[in-house]
């Protein structure tokens, strides 16, 4: 299997994040240059299909993008540690946080850095309003995961899952808009740090 990365994009950093976890090393990664505009060139296009990354190529009629997509394919082929539930009831509620945090916190937080950080203005066509009310939109749901972790070590079980994968690294991508949970957010701090004393989090930097 062949990975279509870019150190520079947020999603790859979830796939980076799972191998990490999984202690996944027989991938072959390939360094995409988004600035470059290597993840657009017709043989990037002829493989992927769209001008995506990461892209994981798993053999030469597959190729899969969208990185929860190759999450889940990682997890059906590294099954442990398990990331995405154990049975039907664990999974529906890892899936419904992991939804909560790609919509109310990922999304948007990668939306206000693409809309308003400088250096992006080389590939994205930048909307102030853009950056602002996404920031906003995460910056109300940081209150819903404070609740959330108040009541529970990690955002969906007792054990780190994409959930927390797709959360934590979607906030701390927005570090380049200097975003940060406010002091209040206690209990989400405290989640925080103890993702970045996972080897995991300087895996997927």
């Amino acid at each position: 299997m062949r990975l279509y990365d870019s150190r520079r994009a947020p999603n790859p950093r979830r796939v980076r994040w799972v191998m990490a976890e999984k202690g996944i090393e027989d991938i072959e990664i390939v360094q995409t240059d988004i600035f470059a505009g290597e993840h657009r060139t017709p043989d990037y296009l002829a493989r992927a299909g769209l001008a995506n990354v990461p892209a994981l190529e798993i053999d030469d009629e597959t190729t899969i993008t969208e990185s929860i997509a190759i999450c889940r394919y990682l997890e059906s082929v590294y099954p442990e540690p398990n990331l995405f539930g154990r049975d039907p009831r664990e999974t529906a509620v890892i899936e419904m946080w992991m939804r909560r945090a790609e919509m109310l916190l990922a999304t948007p937080l990668m939306m206000s850095v693409r809309h308003g950080h400088p250096a992006l203005a080389a590939i994205e066509t930048q909307v102030p309003a853009i950056a602002e009310s996404n920031t906003a939109v995460a910056t109300r749901a940081m209150k819903v995961f404070d609740r959330r972790l108040a009541e529970s070590a990690f955002i969906a079980a007792d054990r780190v899952t994409i959930a927390d994968v797709v959360a934590f690294t979607g906030i701390d991508f927005a570090r380049m808009v200097k975003f940060a949970p406010a002091p209040e957010h206690v209990h989400v701090a405290r989640w925080m740090d103890a993702m970045r004393e996972r080897p995991a989090a300087s895996a997927g930097v």
